[in-house]
């Protein structure tokens, strides 16, 4: 079989998010973004925002911590593995030590999520990604670099949460109100080590879709993110400074009937170099069961299926539930190492 065509003229829809992110933010102006942000879920899952107000000096500082970490020797960053955050799956992890669609993915890299303290009902039951997370000694910047971004992104993804509302036919805050009362965040750092000379076979990431409502991406100049489309090529995405790519995870593809498409996509670092990306994973709440809606629109019919053969509006479980059962399949050494009782109390 034939490699998939790559796409590199086709470019992301560009949406300033302003209106949505400020809430004095001009009705008019929501009701066109919130169009465009409909459009760009109907058609492509993904797109890029501008003016979300996030402070331009945030992202550069952040990179530089988190190469520094990257930089450190291997047992240096051993002292915040994984696996020494138990059922709270916080921390780092090697080249090779995360799979996607079963195999290893080129990447190191560091989970993070919202920090929650001890008394914390879930930490307290044993609950599979919730506690504190772990932050290394060196360099001391990065936990105040991270925390800062973790900040900095939940306006960001409840505007466009509220455009993704409005174009549904939905009040502005219908999830604020509902599925991301309480939202179940996750960030990641991943670093791509330098390739070797690119084929089709390598990648940093493989192809996969995201598994909750939202992903707010920012990358670094040296690119490698490509999206598929729906003719089955690839459209690379290009980096700029300032630009979030925000794309759509299983959930919104549930709770919309297919209507909206939570996309496949993966990453090849063949620059050359050492590339950084900074994930936020913006999803509901954890206890939250995610309804597909009654919506007036004719549902598209999706003949060709998804990537995986999977059907997410068949899900009925928590998201929770959801998320366990996938992240158990990526780092399935370190799922194994917990018991039931970590897991399910």
């Amino acid at each position: 079989m034939s490699p998939a065509p790559h796409s590199p003229a086709k470019q992301l829809p560009v949406i300033d998010v302003g209106a949505l992110v400020d809430p004095d933010g001009v009705t008019s102006d929501r009701r066109s973004t919130a169009d465009a942000i409909d459009r760009a879920c109907r058609e492509v899952g993904f797109f890029a925002i501008t003016g979300h107000g996030v402070d331009p000096d945030l992202q550069p500082r952040l990179d530089q911590s988190a190469r520094e970490f990257f930089d450190s020797p291997a047992t240096d960053k051993q002292r915040i593995a994984m696996g020494l955050a138990g059922s709270a799956w916080r921390g780092w992890f090697p080249v090779e030590g995360e799979l996607t669609s079963g195999r290893p993915d080129r990447k190191e890299g560091i989970y993070f999520g919202l920090e929650h303290p001890a008394d914390h009902p879930r930490v307290m039951s044993g609950t599979a990604l919730h506690g504190p997370n772990q932050f290394p000694e060196e360099p001391t910047a990065l936990r105040s670099d991270v925390l800062a971004w973790l900040a900095a992104m939940k306006p960001v993804a409840d505007g466009v949460m509220r455009g993704v509302a409005l174009g549904l036919g939905l009040p502005a805050t219908w999830f604020e109100d509902g599925l991301t009362a309480d939202p179940t965040v996750l960030f990641r750092v991943f670093h791509y080590p330098p390739g070797e000379s690119p084929s089709e076979d390598a990648w940093g990431v493989g192809e996969h879709t995201d598994y909750g409502l939202l992903t707010l991406l920012a990358q670094d100049h040296h690119g490698g993110l490509q999206v598929k489309d729906l003719g089955g090529g690839w459209i690379d995405v290009d980096p700029a400074p300032g630009l979030l790519i925000c794309n759509l995870g299983d959930m919104l593809e549930l709770l919309t009937g297919g209507r909206y498409r939570s996309t496949p996509h993966r990453v090849r670092n063949t620059s050359g170099e050492s590339r950084l990306s900074f994930p936020y994973f913006f999803d509901p709440s954890w206890d939250a069961t995610v309804p597909t809606l009654p919506l007036r629109d004719e549902i598209v019919d999706r003949a060709d299926g998804r990537w995986d053969g999977a059907d997410v509006t068949a899900w009925e479980g928590t998201y929770g539930d959801y998320l366990t059962s996938k992240v158990a399949k990526v780092f399935p050494e370190l799922f194994a190492t917990l018991s039931p009782h970590d897991l399910l109390e």
